[in-house]
């Protein structure tokens, strides 16, 4: 029975903040491009709204259901089984720009890549807490690999691999980051964490440097000046939108980089518009917000009743962080540019669906957490 059922009012506050914060830039970002594209400045905003309620649905109803259930085998294998038959279906479907992402249901465009990633942690989640059971820790031998390692990593990897094949090599080592958190929490010996990175490291190479665009994005990363009107274009703009805003900002509608001059300004570099408006008071309230969530989640997972939602709550909080964490990154020069959304934030319906319906999870957790 659950020890306490009050709310977690900073995990929810933060969460409605971001998603009303996200908002709001949305629209400040957006409203020019819309007008210009569909002769309606509001159209973005209302179709994130949309999302937006339909989101904050999900997550109610997921934070009054005891997240127990969910550790049914039948709940687990068919979120997995439907997992992939997206991520498959979306390769005979027609290209958007020029990637097998999105798959169309009527008006909506869902990217089952997002849902992947609540699928994976609900996967680990259950796996790693039934199989924690019988074993302390899983131990660097042949034996924990075939009985317990491979069968943990080989459904996630064929989820990365599908992702990879859209291509989209940035949500792929998203999943990996967070999967191996979970690993690791869950007792994952760190011999076994030296021989995945051993092999990560050179296959992230590879995919790198055999793919042009992304040893074009690579190099104008290394040097942006190099290519300031071709590769290092994005990259410039969106420094040139961090510098301009100062310690408060131009002001809110004010920034000028989101006038056809920064690629993807209401999308993934969301965050570079609200450094421009909003200055450095602005972007450090966003990451007050998004620290808040990580204490929050973190608190949960820790205080959580059994292994399985503690597995849960931290895969959750370290996909949030982590997408949170890359994008910043990009934004601020600091990785080579790659389409990761802020949670919460920026434009976009599967990834706001996605980050609210696990948020309700930990909500639900947070409620059943000791004192």
């Amino acid at each position: 029975m659950p020890r306490r059922v009050e709310t977690d009012r900073w995990l929810f506050g933060a969460t409605v903040a971001l998603c009303l914060f996200g908002a709001v830039m949305i629209f400040s970002a957006s409203a020019v491009t819309a007008e210009q594209l569909y002769g309606h400045s509001y159209i973005f905003l209302l179709r994130q709204a949309a999302w937006l309620i339909l989101g904050l649905g999900g997550m109610f109803a997921l934070m009054r259901t005891d997240y127990h259930r969910l550790r049914e085998p039948a709940v687990v294998y068919t979120v997995m089984c439907i997992v992939v038959l997206l991520l498959v279906g979306a390769f005979f479907l027609d290209k958007s720009h020029a990637t097998h992402r999105w798959i169309r249901f009527g008006p909506m465009n869902i990217q089952p890549s997002e849902i992947t990633k609540l699928a994976v942690i609900l996967y680990l989640a259950w796996f790693l807490d039934l199989k924690r059971r019988s074993a302390s820790s899983l131990e660097f031998n042949k034996e924990d690999f075939l009985i317990n390692v491979l069968p943990a990593v080989a459904p996630v990897l064929t989820c990365v691999l599908l992702i990879l094949l859209e291509p989209d090599l940035g949500t792929s080592v998203d999943i990996v980051i967070f999967a191996a958190a979970i690993l690791f929490v869950a007792g994952l010996s760190w011999k076994w964490l030296a021989v995945g990175a051993a092999t990560a490291l050179p296959a992230l190479y590879v995919l790198i440097t055999h793919v042009s665009y992304r040893q074009a994005r690579l190099m104008a990363f290394l040097n942006p000046d190099s290519d300031p009107q071709g590769a290092g274009f994005q990259l410039l703009q969106s420094l040139i939108a961090v510098g301009s805003g100062g310690f408060t900002g131009v002001g809110l509608m004010e920034s000028k980089q989101k006038l056809f001059y920064l690629p993807e300004a209401h999308t993934d570099f969301i965050y570079a518009v609200i450094c421009e408006e909003l200055g450095f008071l602005g972007a450090l309230c966003i990451l007050a917000l998004f620290a808040v969530y990580g204490w929050r989640g973190m608190r949960a997972a820790f205080a959580a009743p059994d292994g399985f939602g503690r597995l849960l709550a931290l895969g959750i909080t370290a996909m949030v962080l982590s997408q949170a964490l890359i994008n910043f990154a990009v934004v601020l020069g600091m990785v080579p540019t790659k389409g990761i959304p802020l949670p919460f934030i920026s434009y976009g319906g599967s990834s706001l669906l996605v980050m609210l319906l696990a948020t309700g999870v930990l909500l639900n957790i947070a409620q059943q957490a000791a004192e």
